[in-house]
């Protein structure tokens, strides 16, 4: 009788273990983490990863994207200063074979003073995935050489490494950030908005879009960077008389819209291994018919999950958020698009905006209709987690105060800077990590396993 009633008690206290846990699952994790407070200034002009190349006219702030949905294409941008010299890429899969040419064109733009060097643009067709081309420019004056490796063919079990980061800006935490992505490392880089911060400066100076091209140059002339427009790629100044939307922005970063059927470049989609990956736009007309609504609707009908089984959205601001910053400035688009992506089975959707780190778990907040008082974000194991990876370090700071209690929706948030991986292994699984500045470039701060919503919607979110 006694072993029985220890048995008895022994079930009651794992049930009782289960339901503190569910409850501090619920709850979520407020990290204990405090970043000491420092000025966020942008690193001064004269900065080595500022430096121009040496050599009359030579390619500066170059820099690769994909030249079409799937990768087997590659456009190549850069600036020359001097004069246009030409826009023609020679590449080819040895540094001693550059045996292929492809003709690009070239562009100019002038903002209030400023006027921008010559902008070209060359896309290399006919790839092969997973290949490394070598890729040289700057025939006539000086010649540049750098390299960069093909994505591999759309497949639903084939691997893929993808850096994530977002509201970079050029200070000493955004050097910080790139150093820590070289170190952890990836195939590509989805960047969700937020490039310059030129538009911080006085007269939106254009010049710091020139110095981030070089700053970044480092990585983004290697391996391709997926874009996603922020608000501070808008550039809308009419008091300067500026008033063309994204217009730098436009001019600099080009991107394989037309390849999926969308009519602007600030919304599109791509396909990187087993990731079908969709980019809004936060800052362009998405309300009900307009393009880029439209465009949703039917790109969401074409995505195959037996080809890429993993479905992402990509956007700047985020549709769930427990900072005191920008705090519900996504809720316009979620209200239009969060029914959809919890049909389609979206799998991630990562944001920026909030200069700091969070994760929620998978909720939704879709049966709310006004009457029913229902407007609480529930769990839902078919909806999707939504990262905020706006930490990347930036001229205005760290967001550091966060609503208070924390929403049962947020399951891991940290007023930090730093960049995120998602490894990406099979149909099934993807490993993903969180990696703050502060820390060794090694150390992650908060990792976790998701499983697929198509292939194995099960629950993932219970840490």
């Amino acid at each position: 009788m006694g072993a029985l009633r220890r048995h008895h008690c022994l079930i009651a206290a794992f049930v009782l273990a289960g339901l503190l846990l569910v409850q501090a699952e619920a709850r979520g994790v407020t990290s204990a983490y405090r970043r000491r407070l420092e000025a966020a200034e942008d690193m001064p002009l004269d900065a080595d990863v500022f430096a121009v190349p040496p050599g009359h006219n030579a390619p500066q702030q170059v820099h690769v994207t994909l030249g079409d949905q799937a990768g087997t294409a590659m456009t190549v941008s850069w600036v020359t200063v001097d004069e246009v010299g030409n826009s023609t890429v020679m590449y080819g899969r040895a540094m001693g074979r550059l045996d292929m040419a492809a003709e690009g064109t070239h562009t100019r733009y002038k903002y209030h003073n400023y006027t921008s060097g010559f902008i070209h643009h060359c896309t290399l067709t006919s790839l092969e995935h997973g290949t490394k081309y070598y890729y040289a420019m700057g025939f006539g004056h000086t010649v540049r050489t750098f390299w960069f490796t093909t994505p591999p063919k759309p497949g639903p079990d084939v691997p893929f490494r993808m850096g994530l980061i977002g509201d970079l800006g050029q200070t000493s935490d955004s050097n910080s950030t790139l150093t820590h992505y070289e170190a952890t490392g990836g195939d590509a880089v989805l960047f969700m908005g937020d490039l310059s911060y030129a538009d911080k400066h006085p007269l939106h100076d254009n010049n710091r879009w020139d110095t981030w091209g070089r700053f970044s140059e480092r990585s983004v002339a290697y391996q391709p960077w997926i874009w996603v427009t922020g608000n501070h790629e808008v550039d809308y100044a009419p008091e300067l008389g500026e008033t063309t939307p994204f217009k730098p922005f436009s001019h600099r970063y080009p991107t394989p819209h037309r390849s999926s059927g969308s009519p602007e470049p600030y919304w599109y989609s791509v396909k990187l291994a087993s990731a079908h990956i969709i980019i809004l736009s936060s800052y362009s007309a998405f309300g009900k018919y307009t393009p880029q609504y439209k465009w949703l609707e039917a790109e969401l009908k074409r995505v195959n999950r037996s080809e890429t089984p993993w479905l992402i959205v990509a956007s700047h601001s985020p549709w769930y958020n427990s900072y005191n910053f920008h705090y519900m400035e996504g809720e316009p688009m979620r209200v239009q698009f969060e029914q959809w992506a919890v049909d389609a089975r979206v799998d991630l959707v990562f944001a920026g905006h909030v200069h700091a780190y969070e994760r929620s778990h998978r909720v939704s907040n879709i049966k709310y209709n006004i009457t029913d008082g229902r407007c609480k974000p529930v769990r839902d194991r078919r909806a999707p987690v939504y990262m905020t990876i706006g930490d990347g370090g930036n001229i205005e700071g760290l967001a550091d105060s966060m609503t208070e209690p924390q929403p049962s929706y947020s399951a891991f948030r940290e007023a930090s800077f730093g960049h995120a991986v998602l490894d990406i292994k099979n149909r099934t699984h993807a490993y993903y990590a969180w990696y703050r500045n502060a820390d060794g470039v090694k150390v992650d701060a908060d990792t976790v396993w998701f499983t697929n919503r198509y292939y194995m919607p099960n629950h993932d979110d219970s840490r």
